[in-house]
């Protein structure tokens, strides 16, 4: 294995059937007014957010990535342009990386005041496994492998970053690891400037990690109940 992670072999000679898709969620996004933001535009990074991704684009600033793309959304932009500066990049765009539907957006989810609260929206919740309330999560799998995929044909043998969000990140994650879609959402491992990253042998998946450079960062309210990962992944079998 050489340095940056790439395998090589008995002549240090880079392995071109291994590529490497890291999949990053964004920073901190500034929001005030607490809402659901979606896909509505005009939500930017905090100054946070900011220093998340330089972060992360510090810690990936040594490793073999040749391409990295974003979600449409300007925190996910944000997000990745300082990993692409680094490298010498172009940002590229995939609509496929963008966040999943949810009827619920620019609305809030106080206690006694959010959208929850108000009868006109229980409509929305009365299936929980497809959800009733946004976009199937059989939609966001296809949409975001199809993304991964291009990553990859983008990077092989190389590194890629794709930068999205937290929902359309988990869920592709756990179709991979062969886990059921539906889930608590407080149990997701996917925090802010987290990467999920996917290995591929030739055109298949072989391992999946997950790291959090920045996690120093992320307010401390976002972690409770979360425990620290480093480096673990886990791997499929032939």
């Amino acid at each position: 294995m050489s340095e940056n992670g790439n395998r090589t072999d008995d002549g240090g000679r880079k392995d071109k059937d291994i590529t490497v898709v890291h999949l990053m969620r964004h920073g901190e996004v500034h929001n005030p007014e607490g809402v659901l933001y979606g896909r509505r535009p005009g939500y930017h990074l905090s100054e946070l957010g900011r220093q998340m991704a330089g972060r992360v684009a510090e810690h990936l600033a040594g490793r073999d990535i040749t391409h990295v793309v974003a979600s449409p959304l300007e925190r996910a932009q944000e997000t990745a342009t300082p990993i692409a500066e680094t490298h010498g990049l172009d940002l590229a765009t995939d609509e496929r990386l963008i966040e999943a539907a949810n009827v619920f957006e620019g609305k809030t989810f106080g206690v006694g005041d959010g959208a929850l609260r108000k009868p006109d929206n229980w409509k929305h919740l009365t299936n929980p496994f497809r959800p009733s309330w946004g976009e199937p999560y059989i939609e966001q799998v296809v949409r975001m492998m199809g993304a991964l995929d291009a990553a990859r044909d983008a990077a092989r043998g190389h590194e890629a970053v794709c930068v999205s969000h937290q929902l359309p990140i988990w869920i592709v994650r756990s179709f991979v690891e062969r886990r059921r879609l539906w889930h608590d959402p407080r149990k997701r491992q996917c925090t802010l400037a987290s990467l999920t990253s996917f290995t591929y042998q030739g055109d298949k998946i072989v391992s999946v990690g997950y790291s959090e450079p920045a996690r120093d960062l992320v307010p401390a309210h976002l972690l409770a109940g979360a425990k620290p990962v480093k480096g673990k992944s886990k791997a499929f079998g032939a």
